[in-house]
Parts: structure tokens; sequence; C-alpha cells
């Protein structure tokens, strides 16, 4: 259903992000996913039903098609406010000039527009710090622990959200306060998983120094 959805939505941005959320999986454990995401390429520029979404995907690369152009000149007038307000943005509540505003479908640059880009900075600290925890924590999980799907799932997210994020408002729009509250939620639910995992870790050393002196 979630696959038909995001079909259905026709939204670029957010089939690069999941694109990246698979392929951060398939890197870190499942280097069989890597195989059917390429399979699914295929199939998508083989397939009747896929020729106007792959159509539409060629032109946003090359900018052809008008919601692209209008994004180029939305970015354009997003720079020209962030240059008059660098530090702290203009606020949520509009432009103080009457002939630039507040919008733009890129949540860091939109994050720029509203607290600067010390705080579309800090944004983008957060979630990248985030991504090198759980990272690191999958690392030393072992294949086939209770929290390998979780630390899959939850840093996946995030990574494909972040990625989407460059070309969609969503995640940090006041307009949109259910979808910036499911990114937070899924945020905090992964390190909720990295924390249970260091509480869990010297149980587990324990368990694999047993089972070695067992064997030995």
């Amino acid at each position: 259903m979630t696959v038909l959805a995001l079909y259905l939505t026709f939204s670029r941005g957010s089939l690069l992000g999941m694109v990246a959320g698979l392929g951060a999986i398939g890197l870190m454990r499942y280097r069989k996913l890597l195989w059917l995401m390429l399979a699914g390429l295929v199939l998508a520029l083989l397939l009747p039903q896929t020729q106007l979404y792959v159509a539409r995907f060629i032109e946003g690369i090359r900018g052809e098609d008008l919601a692209t152009q209008m994004r180029f000149g939305e970015y354009k007038d997003a720079f020209n406010l962030i240059s008059r307000y660098p530090l702290t943005g203009v606020g949520f509540f509009g432009s103080p000039d009457i002939d630039i505003y507040v919008g733009v479908s890129s949540v860091y640059l939109l994050l720029a527009q509203q607290i600067g880009l010390v705080g579309s900075g800090l944004y983008l600290l957060v979630g990248l710090a985030y991504l090198l925890i759980v990272a690191s924590t999958l690392r030393r999980v072992p294949r086939g622990h209770r929290l390998e799907a979780s630390l899959l799932a939850f840093g996946a997210a995030i990574l494909g959200a972040m990625i989407g994020g460059v070309f969609d408002h969503f995640y940090f729009n006041l307009t949109f306060i259910h979808i910036a509250a499911l990114y937070w939620l899924t945020m905090g639910l992964g390190m909720a998983t990295v924390l249970i995992w260091r509480a869990d870790r010297p149980a587990h050393n324990r368990l694999q120094s047993g089972i070695i002196d067992s064997e030995i």
C-alpha cells in the first residue's frame, strides 16, 4: 500500500528518499535487496504502466516540466530572501519585505528563510548525528537480533526524509505539523532503540562470552 501510494503521488523527491533508504539497508545488511531494487528499476523502465512516471522523472532531471521550472524560481527567490536575512531568517509570520515571500519546496531552504542559516545548519547537523549514531550502533548489533529491524527501519526512514527534504518542505512546515511530528517521533523511536541496545549490551556480551567458554 505504501509503494502504491508513493506511485500515485508522482513525487520524485519521495521516490529518491525511498531509494536512498532501501539502498542503505541493502548496503549495510541485506545485499539481496540491491538486486531486487535493480529488478524493480528494470521493470519500471519496461512496463507500460510506469512510462508516464519515467518520463516525468526524466523531465524533472532535465528541468523541462512546469513543476521543476517553478521550483527553480522558488529557489532563486529563496536565495534572495536568505541573502537579506542570512543568520536569523524572518520568522514564521511572513516576510517583512513586500517584494519577497516565504515558501519554497525544500525543507532546508525553508528553514534558512524562517530561522536562518544557523537554524537550518543545526537541523541538518542533528539529522546527520542521528544517522551516525544509528549506523555505528547497527554495526555492533548481530544479524537477527531483535533490535536489528527497528534500527534499520528508523534509520532508513530519517535518511529517506532527509533526502526527500531537499525537494519537499513537509518535514518542517507548520501547515503540515503532523508530518513534522512524525519525523521527530521516528527519530525519537530510533534513539530509544539505540538506548535499549546500550542497556542490553552488557548482558549480550556476557552471553557471547558464555557461549565461547562452553565451546572451548
